[in-house]
Parts: structure tokens; C-alpha cells; sequence
């Protein structure tokens, strides 16, 4: 096959609420039909759980702490990705490949981004999206150009209402209202079954219904086109869902999502591998350049790593066991960095400004979800029970320690730490070992010791600053002289290792 296409259809704000993944009461055939022609992940983990943030990962193969993308690109938040990190677009450009992206975009600057054909609308009408996608096949099949397209959806995105989510916004008459009751909907394990929670969820199904039908569309513009074949199609989600305990937290519920893909010469199955976001480029690299893969210049700060050797692999493969993650920003406004390793049975959160109070996303404060869980909505006496966001304290919620340990085996909904239990003191020393030893080797800034960033301290303890091996200031005890006080021990920066 000499001509390889990609066709990456990234969903705004979805996670697993579909029925190839077990979810019985939201219609999603299409989904589901590209699930049962292709490759199902299940343990396919964002690396951060932010719009921008999230889809700068996917096209540089890069964290958010290495590419610069630390937030949202929009309005007054004015995140960028660095200007010298070299993306998707930009190499398969050089390569011969017609680049374009159709819908929402949400990272910056257009420089380091330099999608030929762009389509940019956050419109709800997945059928424009279809026809716009088919000018770019067409146009492919025209100039003899293999193509790269990427299609950004805004469903199933919040609107700016208190609980809506699009589903009064002009789209094609051929898009059919799939329509939802509150009291149909199943409650996920980390929200609370309130009336407000129902009638979100209610309107968050018909949204990704929409979704749903525009996948298909494009599908079928695909096979009309003649392309199907020689395309690799890849359907994602940026992250999780739009609610408490999930969309701007590292909790599975943000950052565990729908990964399908599509390969023409593979056939169905569901990989039970762990993989990140950040391997999602490299996979598509080397799909597209084949041997010339190997052939690009190696960039050390590139953290992700090809799996496409292991796509089609049913049984878990040595070295796909892991996966890291890290979240500094949303909004401008929301400021709370947190790193993570997750493996088969365990996460460990890092959490840096443990200090700051967890903030809001303003679509999540404005929600009824809030304004149920905030009074208590379904207690049967508001004024005694323990507030909760699922099965979750409220407290828990915004107010969290520097480091968390879950057994996601016994407690997949990361309710119980077991950070301070002696029990797992083993466990914990060594996932807080190896997720310094990852900060270090992908230069993150937000490795602290005594309250500051090691790294952007380098210059001075290579010349001698002693400084206490604690993660934050020690007011009681900020001496570094006497009896009793552990040093840092000064490690080096971007070793190599495994980045993932």
C-alpha cells in the first residue's frame, strides 16, 4: 500500500459514554460499528485532561510541561506551544502530505501549527464538518497528495447555558434529535444521582448522539471517496466528561477515554495495553513515513513512542504498563499542577500546590451539577449528611494532600488513599521515585524542592546551594545548616529513559 492516510476525529469532552464501552442507554451505532471494524483501547489515558492542553499532546507527542501548551488557547487565557516545537502538520508537510483540520482547533500559534487547509467553527452541524472533510479528500485525490486530516468536534461540549449542551443550535435538518429522559440515564460512579446530574446527563447523551451521526457521515464520505482503504482512521476524545470529578482532574474519570482505531490491514480486536496520548504522533509518524520514520531527526524531548507495532496485539505487551501525566493549567485562573503515574493497578498523583485550594472551570461552576452537590440535592437530610461528589467528600474534593496512592483494583473510582498507610509505604516510595525520575527526564519545571523549581534552580545548586530534600518551604524549619537536615541530592535533567 503506497499511500497512507490519516483521518483523527477528536470528540470534545467525551468519555467513555458509548456502547462499545459498555454504556447501554446512549445510541452511538456509528461509533460502535467503527469499534467493531478496528482496534478498541481500553487503557488509553490523556496526558492532561484539558481542551488545548490535551490536543497539543496529540500533535507534538509532547506533554504539556515540554511543549509550552500549559492551559486553554482561547480568549483571555492565551496559552501557546512553544515556537520551536515541531509538530504533526509541520513534519508531514515537509513530507509531501496534504495537512488540514476542519472545526474546532484550540491550539496556537497558527506558525507552529501550519495545517494547510483549514476549516476552524465551533459549529454543532457534524454534517458541515462531513462536507468540509470530503473537499479535503477530494482534493488529495486530486493532486495525488496522501492527507493528514483532522477533525475537531465541539460535541459534546457544554454551551453557555447553566445545563445545555448545544442541542438548540442550528445544525442540518438531516440530523436527526435523539432525545433522552432523565430518569433513562445511568449514574457514573463519580457523580451523584441528583435531579440536576440526571437532567445534564440527559442532554450531554443527545449531544454525543449528534456526534455520533457526524462520525458516521464522515465515514461514509471516506468509503465514497474511494480512500477507506489506504486511511488510517483514529477517533479520540480530548478529555473526560464536562462534570465534577473528572474534566480537569488526572482522576481516571478524566483521563481514562475512548481510543478506536481503524487500521485497513488489522483486524478487530481490543488492546489491553496501557498508552498515552503522547504516543498517539509518533504512531501516526510512523504509519505515514514507514522506514523514513526512523529516519527523522530524534528530538529528546519528544516523550511519546509509537505503537504500532503492538496495535493489533490482544494480550498485554512488556513495556506498556504505564503511563504518565501532567495538568498545570485550564484557565488562566486556574492554576493547579499535579503530575501522575498510573500502571496497571496503582495511581500516584503528585500533587504541587496542594496548598491552593482544587479551582473551578468556570462551565463546572456554572453547572446544576454544582449547584445540587453545593446544597445537598437527594440527601435525605441535607443538613446532617456529608456533602459528597459521587462517593468522593466534598473536602476531598478541593482540598487534597501533596501526594495520593490509589489501588484502582479495589477502589477504581480513587476514592481511598492509602498514601499515608504503612501498609503501601513500598509501593508509594517507589511511584514517587519513578515519577521524579520522569520529571527529570522530561525537563519538567514543576519538580519543587523547598518550594521552588529545581530545574529553574539548576544554575545554583550546580554551584553548591544546598537546599532541604522537602517538597515545600518549611517554615518552622527552613534552616539548611544542623544536625538532622536532609539535603537534595542535585540529579541531572532530560536523561534518557523511557518518556511515555
Amino acid at each position: 500500500m503506497a499511500r497512507k492516510n490519516v483521518l483523527l476525529l477528536v470528540a470534545d469532552d467525551l468519555g467513555k459514554q458509548l456502547g462499545c464501552y459498555g454504556c447501554s442507554y446512549i445510541k452511538t451505532p456509528n461509533i460502535d460499528k467503527l469499534a467493531s471494524e478496528g482496534i478498541r483501547f481500553d487503557y488509553a489515558f490523556a496526558s492532561t485532561a484539558s481542551c488545548s492542553g490535551s490536543r497539543s499532546t496529540i500533535y507534538t507527542g509532547m506533554h504539556t510541561h515540554q511543549n509550552g501548551q500549559y492551559g486553554l488557547q482561547s480568549g483571555k487565557h492565551h496559552f501557546m506551544t512553544f515556537d520551536h516545537i515541531d509538530t504533526g502538520p509541520a513534519i508531514l508537510s515537509r513530507h509531501g502530505y496534504l495537512t488540514g483540520i476542519v472545526g474546532k482547533i484550540h491550539v496556537g500559534p497558527d506558525a507552529v501549527y501550519p495545517w494547510e487547509y483549514k476549516a476552524e467553527s465551533l459549529t454543532r452541524d457534524v454534517f458541515w464538518s462531513a462536507d468540509r472533510a470530503a473537499e479535503v479528500f477530494e482534493a488529495s485525490k486530486a493532486d495525488g497528495r496522501p492527507f493528514w486530516l483532522t477533525v475537531g468536534y465541539h460535541d459534546p461540549h457544554r454551551d453557555r447555558t447553566r445545563g445545555g449542551f448545544g442541542n438548540d443550535e442550528p445544525f442540518d435538518a438531516g440530523i436527526k434529535k435523539v432525545k433522552y429522559r432523565p430518569e433513562d440515564v445511568t449514574i457514573p460512579e463519580f457523580l451523584s444521582d441528583t435531579p440536576g446530574v440526571r437532567q445534564e446527563l440527559a442532554s450531554y447523551a443527545e449531544a454525543i448522539s449528534r456526534l455520533d451521526q457526524g462520525v458516521g457521515r464522515i465515514l461514509d464520505k471516506l468509503r465514497q471517496s474511494g480512500l477507506a482503504d489506504s486511511t488510517l482512521v483514529i477517533f479520540i476524545s480530548d478529555n473526560g466528561p464536562p462534570f465534577l470529578n473528572s474534566k480537569t482532574t488526572l482522576f481516571d474519570a478524566g483521563v481514562r477515554l475512548p481510543l478506536i482505531i481503524r487500521h485497513p490491514e488489522l483486524p478487530a480486536s481490543v488492546n489491553p495495553n496501557l498508552v498515552s496520548y503522547v504516543d498517539v504522533l509518533p504512531t501516526i509518524l510512523e504509519w505515514t513515513l514507514g522506514p523514513a520514520f526512523n529516519a527523522l531527526p530524534k528530538s529528546d524531548e519528544r516523550a511519546g513512542r509509537s505503537f504500532l507495532g503492538i496495535l493489533g496485539a490482544t494480550e498485554r505487551q512488556p513495556g506498556w504498563d504505564h503511563v504518565f501525566g501532567s495538568h498545570t493549567f485550564h484557565e488562566a485562573t486556574n492554576y493547579w499542577p499535579t503530575r501522575f503515574l498510573r500502571t496497571e493497578r496503582y495511581k500516584y498523583h503528585r500533587n504541587i500546590a496542594w496548598r491552593l485550594d482544587f479551582p473551578f472551570a468556570n462551565d463546572l461552576y456554572g453547572s446544576l451539577t454544582w449547584e445540587d452537590v453545593r446544597n445537598n440535592v437527594g440527601a435525605a437530610d441535607p443538613a446532617v449528611e456529608e456533602k459528597k461528589i459521587g462517593a468522593r467528600p466534598l473536602r476531598d474534593y478541593f482540598f487534597r494532600p501533596p501526594e495520593q496512592l490509589f489501588d484502582l483494583v479495589d477502589d477504581p473510582a480513587e476514592v481511598r488513599d492509602l498514601a499515608r498507610d504503612p501498609a503501601y509505604a513500598e509501593v508509594l516510595a517507589e511511584l514517587r521515585g519513578r515519577l521524579e525520575d520522569w520529571q527529570r527526564r522530561t525537563n519538567d519545571p514543576w519538580l519543587y524542592r523547598d518550594g521552588v523549581s529545581v530545574l529553574l534552580n539548576k544554575h545554583h545548586l550546580d554551584a553548591g546551594l544546598a537546599v532541604p530534600d522537602k517538597w515545600d518551604l518549611d517554615v518552622d524549619r527552613p534552616e539548611t545548616k544542623g544536625d538532622g537536615i536532609k539535603m537534595y541530592e542535585n540529579k541531572p535533567f532530560g536523561v534518557k529513559g523511557p518518556r511515555s
